[in-house]
């Protein structure tokens, strides 16, 4: 393996690790005064424990854990950018197609579960 190899394979290592970091950081609290954010914040969380629940009883496997939990920090990463374009705030149609793909993923999460 060359050096720009191991500097990509590193590069998406960190990359996923930022990624995933909102889906972990929104278990907190609500931010006051954001109900648009609160809202796909609060339904990642709930995604999120129903991975954490369906890898403990079995209903879903690593594999299929990992593919949603990348959705969802793919999710966390277009809020952030959209946050970002309209300080620190989500529009209507914003949180519109966020929830659309939330609800792509709530349905995939069933899906595997039962």
């Amino acid at each position: 393996m060359n050096a720009k190899s191991k500097l990509s394979i590193i590069s998406l290592v960190i990359g996923a690790a930022i990624a995933a970091g909102p889906v972990m950081a929104q278990s907190q609290t609500d931010v006051p005064g954001h109900p648009r954010i609160n809202e796909v914040n609060n339904r990642l969380n709930n995604q999120q424990n129903r991975i954490n629940n369906g890898l403990k009883n079995g209903t879903m496997t690593t594999k299929q854990a990992d593919r949603d939990e990348t959705r969802d920090a793919n999710i966390a990463r277009r809020e952030s950018v959209d946050e970002a374009k309209n300080g620190g705030h989500l529009t209507k149609q914003e949180q519109n197609n966020l929830n659309r793909s939330e609800n792509h993923n709530s349905r995939a999460i069933y899906k595997q579960k039962h």
